[in-house]
């Protein structure tokens, strides 16, 4: 299933795909948080609200040149959601409630960048191995193997678990990761869900009859990253003589 915008053909597709995520995207979710910190006035977004899967990142730059930026907060919504108050709702929650980091400080903003991930062409992968790294995320979902064994009688090891029974969602472990989490992180595929089981929560023992149990879905993504730079110049341009 593709969340791209249907009647689109030839080289007006690949436009359209070239130009679903954009700066304009970043200075919205970037604008968010400034405002927020600062208590300055929002510039009103101007590109098409449309609905899409959405991911806002949040990473510091280092000094030292050479030096990849580090990780400051990333969370997302699966859901299609309409864009200009989905990235700047995003943008807080990553930059104040992602549990993995203290809140983002007004102090911070010189040194953030702000990428903003559009998720895309959704499909169900015939197994936990059927997607290319560089091309596709991958979200997870698999039985909590603590509460339901997996079965040794299981007749393929690219299962895509048609035999699996009926969970709730507290029985259910998932965990995503974004197409560029693979090729930064060097992984090949079984390493990618081995640790994609790991972020879900489950600690114990990865078996192959583990992995049969995994229902994996893959995407893409357009994604799109701006610095502070950029955003101050993008405010000054739109009225704000007082930023610095």
């Amino acid at each position: 299933m593709s969340l791209l915008p249907p009647k689109l053909t030839g080289g007006d597709q690949a436009d359209k795909v070239d130009n679903v995520c954009t700066q304009e995207h970043c200075f919205r979710a970037f604008d968010a948080l400034y405002c927020a910190l600062t208590s300055s006035k929002h510039i009103s977004p101007t590109f098409t609200d449309e609905k899409y899967p959405l991911f806002v990142t949040w990473n510091t730059r280092s000094s030292r040149a050479g030096r990849s930026p580090r990780l400051r907060g990333c969370i997302g919504n699966f859901d299609a959601i309409p864009l200009r108050e989905g990235l700047a709702e995003y943008a807080l929650i990553s930059a104040f409630k992602d549990s993995r980091f203290r809140k983002i400080e007004r102090r911070e903003l010189p040194s953030l960048e702000c990428g903003i991930s559009l998720l895309t062409d959704f499909e169900d992968a015939s197994s936990y191995l059927d997607w290319t790294i560089g091309t596709h995320g991958i979200y997870i979902s698999f039985p909590n193997p603590s509460l339901y064994p997996p079965s040794s009688s299981t007749p393929s090891p690219l299962s895509s678990s048609a035999y699996l029974p009926r969970l709730t969602s507290r029985d259910t472990l998932t965990a995503t990761y974004l197409p560029d989490v693979m090729p930064d992180q060097g992984w090949d595929k079984v390493e990618a869900v081995e640790s994609a089981m790991r972020k879900a929560g489950w600690n114990g023992p990865i078996t192959e009859d583990t992995f049969r149990t995994v229902k994996l879905r893959r995407y893409q993504s357009r994604k799109c990253v701006v610095g502070w730079d950029e955003f101050v110049q993008w405010r000054r341009e739109n009225g704000d003589d007082q930023i610095s």
